[in-house]
């Protein structure tokens, strides 16, 4: 287990989405939702320089300058360093913002300590509590898992940042990440929700290793976002499957039944596994932070669980 204080509450703030996902968010509307989070009680902080080429992280630090810095955890990410670019468009990566950066992939030891203090100079801060491998399996996973990852635990050991690891979509790349040994913690997006659970024989393996996992995605981009699912809902961020729909239709009777809602029971089911310390959930908006927040503070009946477990919509 790491010897960050993932303790701070169990329910963080994503920073993507004041990074500009998908649409555009003003700055005034980021500071507010960032606010937002504080006032909620939200004391862990999640961005990296992907998000909005940096954007997250500017906004993100101006929102928490001033802020008691023991107050809080913070994590950012390497791997993706920002260079100029053609300043001729916008960003082609899902992200509404200029394309006067473009992401460059070092895994080099080099690229991972300019990376993080480029982060630093951002953020505007001195220091990161964790700091992790973004996505090395949409690059090179082999040089991120011997070249990027080592230095980052060189970095821990130094006493730059208190814990490391990996952030992914992909269970084989988190998989093969943590039995490096090198990992405190790992970001796992979207593949342990309530809608599926690829990842339950990786969470399991983090138990056993001592490995936190801070679970993401937990909607799956939006399926499980709305008590009733819509036909033309999201799902990782493209069209959901008919089928998807289905089966995240199935689950909202079964949680209706029991007195909660869909988007509820989502926030709800990661944390059941000892390994997951805690979930992350973007916003770009002060209403959906506190809308978040309340659905974080509902206590899911162990009978739907049950239930779920009955009708062969939950494997665990």
């Amino acid at each position: 287990m790491s010897d960050v204080d993932l303790d701070r509450g169990p329910f963080w703030f994503g920073g993507a989405g004041i990074g500009n996902l998908l649409r555009e968010v003003s700055d005034d509307d980021a500071r507010a939702t960032v606010d937002a989070a504080w006032d909620v009680g939200v004391r862990g902080f999640d961005t990296a320089p992907h998000y909005g080429l940096g954007l997250s992280e500017r906004r993100l630090g101006a929102a928490l300058a001033g802020r008691p810095r023991d107050e809080y955890a913070i994590s950012t990410k390497v791997g993706r360093r920002l260079v100029p670019g053609p300043g001729d468009g916008v960003d082609d990566d899902g992200f509404a913002v200029p394309n006067d950066l473009v992401r460059q992939w070092d895994p080099t030891a080099d690229g991972v300590r300019r990376s993080l203090d480029e982060s630093l100079d951002r953020l505007g801060l001195d220091r990161v509590d964790i700091a992790y491998l973004h996505d090395p399996d949409v690059y090179d996973l082999a040089a991120g898992l011997t070249q990027a990852l080592p230095a980052l635990a060189a970095l821990r050991d130094e006493g730059v940042v208190r814990a490391v690891g990996v952030g992914s979509n992909s269970v084989a790349a988190l998989t093969a990440a943590v039995e490096t040994g090198l990992c405190d913690v790992v970001m796992l997006a979207g593949r342990y929700t309530l809608l599926e659970q690829p990842a339950a024989a990786l969470v399991d393996r983090c138990a056993e290793l001592d490995v936190d996992v801070v679970a993401v995605g937990v909607y799956n981009s939006g399926l499980l976002s709305r008590p009733l699912p819509a036909p033309d809902t999201t799902y990782d961020y493209a069209p959901a499957p008919p089928e998807l729909v289905e089966r995240a239709r199935a689950l909202a009777a079964v949680c209706g039944r029991h007195g909660v809602t869909l988007p509820e029971t989502a926030v709800a089911f990661p944390l059941r596994a000892p390994a997951v310390r805690a979930i992350a959930v973007g916003a770009q908006s002060a209403e959906q932070v506190r809308s978040n927040a309340e659905r974080a503070a509902v206590h899911v009946p162990a009978a739907l669980w049950d239930e779920l477990r009955s009708l062969g919509l939950l494997a665990d």
